[in-house]
């Protein structure tokens, strides 16, 4: 590379997007590295569950965007986090591993969430700070404010971060949680993942508005919409909340407008109730791809990197499931284990 071609790179750098959120070229990078490593663990389920190695999976595919841009403006190990189902990037970014994950669809007795009594999607890691979901939708949203009161009582500086669907916003646990978090004005950031459908139902048979940001004013607090599938806006509105929250201005929502290009679980037939058209118009914003793209104009990104990092998540995910497929399942002995309280 001679002297001018370095310069332009610098320049490139500079007036980068990333670089004016004040964010590092490695870490630009990272993100690329863990929405391939979310993708991959993805698809590595599916299979699995087609060979009928795992019983269920609910997947990620599509939301990969929000996922990742949020949970790196989090602080590892210091904020709560309430994932939902859906959320293998979440997870990931926040410190859990492949290995962690496949234990839990394999359940095994080493499952960090749950020992192997949970279903899948249930992430939870208590050192991390990630609390294990309810299985009903949306009742992690009361939770989350409780959570928050917790930190706010004891001067804790810790924002609690809640994850849902667009499904969980016709559920009381909704209003009951955002309701007590604005007249509270508690740390929480409430991140809705709207991929337009509740399982099968399309948003326009759930609710007559188009944003249900708009509804966020009803509580006192801001209500925000991002494009869900750009990384560096999901990145930049969740700071903002975050930082919003820390200052002790209370709650924000965020309505990540995304799509789940896969069906709700692997027990479902998203044909009955979406066109293939549709489908295929969402693959082509593919989160994954758009930011490769950034970070190619930039030149953080040549296919030589490209495919090192693939080649890196596939090992790393191969050896996972290698690691969970040979680990000793629960014992009968400890079925009670976490269920009843022993003194």
């Amino acid at each position: 590379m001679d002297s001018a071609e370095e310069t332009a790179v610098v320049e490139s750098h500079q007036n980068s997007r990333h670089a004016e959120l004040g964010l590092s070229d490695e870490t630009v990078v990272e993100m690329y590295y863990r929405l391939v490593q979310a993708r991959t663990v993805d698809e590595k389920m599916w299979t699995l569950h087609r060979q009928g190695k795992i019983h269920f999976i609910i997947s990620c595919r599509g939301q990969e965007g929000i996922q990742i841009g949020s949970a790196f403006a989090l602080r590892r190990g210091e904020d709560f986090v309430m994932p939902y189902y859906r959320d293998t990037g979440v997870a990931l970014v926040l410190g859990m591993t492949p290995r962690d994950l496949m234990l839990s669809v394999f359940a095994r007795e080493a499952d960090p969430a749950s020992g192997g009594r949970q279903m899948p999607g249930h992430f939870g890691y208590p050192r991390l700070r990630i609390i294990t979901g309810s299985s009903p939708v949306a009742t992690q949203l009361p939770q989350a404010a409780g959570v928050a009161l917790a930190s706010k009582i004891k001067g804790e500086a810790a924002v609690t971060a809640v994850y849902f669907g667009d499904g969980a916003t016709s559920k009381g646990d909704w209003h009951e949680g955002l309701n007590f978090a604005g007249i509270h004005k508690l740390p929480v950031v409430f991140i809705c993942e709207n991929n337009g459908y509740a399982i099968s139902v399309p948003q326009n048979k759930q609710m007559a508005i188009r944003d249900i940001a708009d509804r966020a004013a009803g509580y006192g607090f801001p209500g925000i919409i991002v494009d869900g599938n750009d990384v560096l806006a999901s990145y930049t509105v969740t700071k903002q909340a975050v930082q919003r929250a820390l200052k002790g201005d209370g709650p924000t929502f965020i309505e990540a407008k995304t799509f789940r290009v896969a069906p709700h679980s692997s027990d479902d037939d998203d044909r009955r109730y979406r066109s293939r058209e549709e489908v295929e118009e969402w693959k082509r914003r593919d989160p994954i791809e758009r930011f490769k793209r950034y970070l190619e104009e930039v030149n953080l990104l040549d296919d030589s990197l490209d495919q090192r990092i693939r080649e890196m998540v596939l090992e790393e995910v191969n050896e996972a499931v290698d690691f969970a497929e040979k680990s000793p399942l629960p014992s009968r002995e400890d079925l009670m284990k976490y269920v009843y309280y022993n003194s």
